[in-house]
């Protein structure tokens, strides 16, 4: 049932044109972004660099809400307090990512389905009593050769309105991530393509899930061409594709739209979220603001590198990103910020 509270807080994560900071890393990949820096890939190591995060003064200026993962949730600072009082004084929501990652979807050669779903309602309960107030799940969808294949898009929207559903039980916000991958060489149109395919066919299972969208937040990918493409369509062009496609295919009635960052450069993702605002904030229907990891996290880590001495040029750098992307949301952001640490 929706609550006042789903309600509340799902506007409070979208509200003073805040974002969120996606810091929910699964211990393999938070593991080989260390050991591209040199870092000893250890619990501790991972338990020290979230602290340098949960720890930055003035991060609740531009960050509304933070995802933990798992592990970091339970995580406590050097002197004992949890991780999650941290973020609660310093005035952001915590959250918890919930999916347990994707695995090949049998019958699709190449394609995956996130799982996760077994336990979950035990798990929301663990994660309620420790003072997570939102969920994140993911799922991803790659452009190939003839895939996605409805198939697969209709298992992931499955599995991700079955999780709202029981989140919103719980007494947590829905974060509903349908991720169309930026790997290969397609275009922005063939992006737009399968992309509304997912939203679509992801809004229908959350109807028949009976998701009140009132207490959700949607986190889709920017339209954008494949990495490898050889046209890579200009900020404004991004911009005007996405928002017209948003306009056409997420109700009113959602609270806000949160974007990934999806192996963007964090100058780009910001960029491309200043436009957006910039063109089109007094129009829309719902907020446009982010949900960034690496685009958020990345020159910290470079910065940081594991030793400690480095800790406040890394939250210098952690909060000038955040900065970045709060200025986006009101589309105030310019390169020349870029130049201001």
């Amino acid at each position: 049932m929706i609550t006042e509270q789903l309600i509340n807080t799902a506007q409070a994560l979208v509200a003073n044109n805040k974002g969120l900071l996606a810091m929910d890393e699964s211990v393999g990949t938070c593991n080989k972004r260390f050991a591209a820096l040199g870092i000893p890939q250890t619990v501790e190591m991972r338990r020290s660099y979230r602290e340098m995060i949960v720890t930055t003064p003035g991060l609740g200026e531009s960050i509304s809400g933070a995802i933990l993962f798992d592990e970091t949730i339970r995580q406590k600072k050097t002197d004992g307090t949890p991780f999650i009082k941290v973020l609660l004084d310093g005035g952001i929501i915590p959250g918890i990512k919930v999916d347990m990652g994707s695995k090949p979807l049998a019958g699709f050669p190449g394609e995956k389905v996130t799982e996760g779903l077994d336990g979950l309602r035990a798990r929301f309960a663990d994660y309620s009593e420790m003072g997570a107030r939102f969920a994140k799940w993911r799922a991803v969808m790659a452009i190939g050769s003839n895939i996605p294949s409805r198939g697969c898009i209709e298992a992931n929207a499955h599995a991700l309105a079955r999780y709202a559903a029981i989140s919103q039980e719980a007494g947590l916000v829905p974060i509903v991530e349908p991720e169309v991958l930026m790997d290969g060489a397609h275009s922005l149109q063939k992006c737009l393509a399968v992309t509304k395919e997912v939203i679509y066919t992801v809004f229908d299972q959350l109807y028949k899930q009976h998701v009140s969208l009132e207490g959700m937040l949607l986190k889709p990918n920017m339209l954008l061409p494949g990495l490898a493409a050889k046209v890579q369509d200009p900020e404004n062009v991004v911009a005007e594709s996405t928002v017209k496609f948003l306009l056409g295919a997420v109700p009113a009635a959602v609270p806000g739209i949160a974007f990934l960052s999806g192996g963007q450069s964090a100058e780009l993702a910001s960029a491309r979220l200043d436009q957006m605002n910039k063109q089109y904030k007094a129009v829309l229907p719902w907020t446009l603001t982010f949900s960034f990891g690496r685009a958020l996290q990345q020159p910290a880590l470079e910065i940081w590198r594991g030793d400690n001495s480095n800790i406040p040029a890394a939250q210098e750098a952690l909060y000038h990103r955040a900065n970045c992307n709060r200025a986006a949301c009101m589309g105030n952001y310019n390169n020349a910020m870029e130049n201001i640490v």
